[in-house]
C-alpha cells in the first residue's frame, strides 16, 4: 500500500505567496470590510462588543468577504453596496462558527480559546444570535430581493447540513453520498452564496450568475475535503485546533469512508469498536472524547487511513473539484478578479493549515 501523500511545501509557499498578493491588492476594501463589521458589533450589551472584538480579531481568512469583492468585479459592480454586503457574509460565517463550537463542544478557535471556552454556552450562543440578525439586517437594507432569497437559503442549506452530520455520528456505515451532502450544505452553500451575491450586484446573465455560483462551491467542497485531510495529520502544530477534532465529535469524513470501503473487515470491525468506545466517551464528556484517553486509539485508525490511500485519495478529489471551479470561470474575460478567484482556488487545496 502507498504511504500519505508528501506535503509539497513549494507549492504551498506559492500558494501563499499568491493569496497573500490577492489580498494585498484589495486591501483598500478589505479595510471597509473590516470597519463595517467593527460597526455591527456595538450594542448596548457590553459583553457583544467584547465578544464582537474577539471573534473578528481571531486571525480568520476573510475568504467569505473577499469572494464577494472578487465575484462583483468579474461581474463589473464596483459600488458601495459591496463592502455592507461582504461585511453581513462575513457576520453570518462568524455566527456559523460560534454556533458550531458549541454544538462540537470546542475549546480552541483558530489557535486561541472559542468564545463558548472564555463566555460559556449561554453567552456565546446568544452572541452567534446576535451576529446571525445583524448579517440578516444588512441584507434586508441592501433591498435586493434575489440577495434576501439567496441569503436565506444558505442559512436554511448550512442547519441542514449541521443535522445531518449529527445524525451519523460515530457511524462506520455513513456514505460518501451523505457526505457529500453535508459538505455541500455545511461548507459549499456559503461560498457559492458568496459568489452569487457578487454577480447578483453586477447584474450578469443566468448563466454568468450560474458559472460563478458554481466556482463557489467547488472551491468550497475543495476547501472542506483539505480540512479533513489536515484533521488527520497530527504533526502539523499550526491547525489552531487538537489534530484529529472531527473523529473525536463521531464525524465521518471522507479519508475514513474511503479507507472503510477498502480495509478488509477485520480491520473495519476494529474501527467499528474503537468508534463505538469513543461514542460512549464523548457521551460522558460532553461530546468530544478526550485526546488523551487511553481507550480512544486514535493511532492506528490514522495508520489505516494512510494505509487504504484514504488522505492520498481525498486530496486527489480536492484538486479535482479546484479544476471544475476553474473551468466554471473560464469563459470571463481574463483579468485581476479572474486571477485572484484562480489564486484562491489553488491556496485552498495547498494550504497547510
Amino acid at each position: 500500500m502507498a504511504g500519505p501523500p508528501p506535503h509539497d511545501t513549494h507549492r504551498a509557499d506559492t500558494a501563499k505567496q499568491s493569496i497573500a498578493e490577492v489580498f494585498a491588492r484589495i486591501a483598500p476594501d478589505m479595510a471597509l470590510v473590516e470597519a463595517s463589521l467593527r460597526d455591527t458589533v456595538e450594542s448596548k450589551a457590553e459583553l457583544i462588543g467584547v465578544l464582537g472584538t474577539h471573534l473578528l480579531s481571531s486571525g480568520g481568512k476573510r475568504l467569505r468577504p473577499a469572494l464577494v469583492l472578487l465575484a462583483a468585479e468579474l461581474c463589473g459592480y464596483s459600488g458601495p453596496r459591496r463592502i455592507e454586503l461582504a461585511a453581513a457574509l462575513e457576520l453570518l460565517h462568524t455566527a456559523t462558527l460560534v454556533h458550531d463550537d458549541i454544538v462540537d463542544l470546542a475549546e480552541m478557535r483558530r489557535g486561541q480559546p472559542s468564545a463558548n471556552a472564555i463566555w460559556g454556552n449561554r453567552r456565546a450562543v446568544l452572541a452567534g444570535d446576535f451576529f446571525y440578525a445583524r448579517a440578516s439586517s444588512i441584507i434586508v437594507e441592501d433591498g435586493n430581493l434575489a440577495i434576501v432569497e439567496s441569503y436565506a437559503n444558505t442559512i436554511r442549506l448550512m442547519a441542514e447540513g449541521e443535522l445531518l452530520q449529527l445524525e451519523r455520528s460515530f457511524d462506520v456505515d455513513v456514505t460518501e453520498a451523505h457526505y457529500y451532502d453535508v459538505i455541500e450544505r455545511k461548507s459549499a452553500t456559503l461560498l457559492s452564496n458568496c459568489c452569487e451575491i457578487g454577480s447578483l450586484l453586477g447584474g450578469v446573465t443566468r448563466n454568468e450568475r450560474n458559472r460563478i455560483c458554481e466556482y463557489g462551491r467547488q472551491l468550497g467542497l475543495a476547501f472542506q475535503l483539505r480540512d479533513d485531510c489536515l484533521d488527520y495529520d497530527a504533526e502539523l502544530s499550526e491547525l489552531g485546533k487538537e489534530p484529529f477534532a472531527d473523529l473525536r465529535e463521531g464525524k465521518i469524513t471522507l479519508p475514513l469512508i474511503l479507507t472503510l470501503k477498502r480495509c478488509p473487515v477485520g480491520e473495519r470491525d476494529h474501527v467499528a469498536s474503537v468508534l463505538k468506545g469513543a461514542a460512549r466517551l464523548a457521551d460522558a464528556h460532553g461530546g468530544m472524547a478526550p485526546l488523551d484517553s487511553p481507550e480512544f486509539g486514535l493511532a492506528p485508525i490514522a495508520d489505516l487511513v494512510t494505509t487504504y490511500r484514504g488522505l492520498a485519495d481525498t486530496q486527489r478529489r480536492a484538486e479535482e473539484h479546484v479544476t471544475k471551479a476553474l473551468d466554471a470561470i473560464a469563459p470571463f474575460p481574463d483579468g485581476p478578479a479572474k486571477q485572484a478567484l484562480r489564486s484562491a482556488a489553488e491556496f485552498s487545496v495547498a494550504r497547510d493549515r
